[in-house]
């Protein structure tokens, strides 16, 4: 495995342990309230900005993946979808780089 994928397998490790250290954090602390956390993440304009940049983000990063799987037929990579939207975009990025680089067999 070349050196490259594993920095991007690394980072989507890393991208899906991390913030959910943060959300398990909160759960713990205020319960396991889905639409409790959702109020929190629009607490105030600046946490409702980045909520946006986000979801935008999301929405970007699987248009592309969708687009490249049309074309390059690398099935697999549509993993990254529900990682990015199940954990972030912090994962499902990093992660369909990591599944977009496999060699081609």
């Amino acid at each position: 495995m070349s050196p490259l994928r594993i920095a991007y397998l690394a980072l989507a490790i890393w991208g899906a342990m991390h913030p959910m250290y943060w959300f398990l954090a909160w759960f713990r602390e205020n319960g396991y309230s889905l639409g409790r956390m959702v109020d929190a993440w629009h607490a105030n304009a600046a946490s409702s900005g980045l909520v946006w940049d986000l979801t935008i983000a999301a929405i970007a990063l699987t248009v592309w993946i969708c687009a490249e799987v049309r074309v390059r037929r690398n099935w697999i990579a549509l993993l990254a979808i529900p990682a990015t939207f199940c954990i972030g975009v912090s994962c499902g990025l990093p992660l369909y780089l990591f599944l977009r680089t496999r060699p081609v067999t």
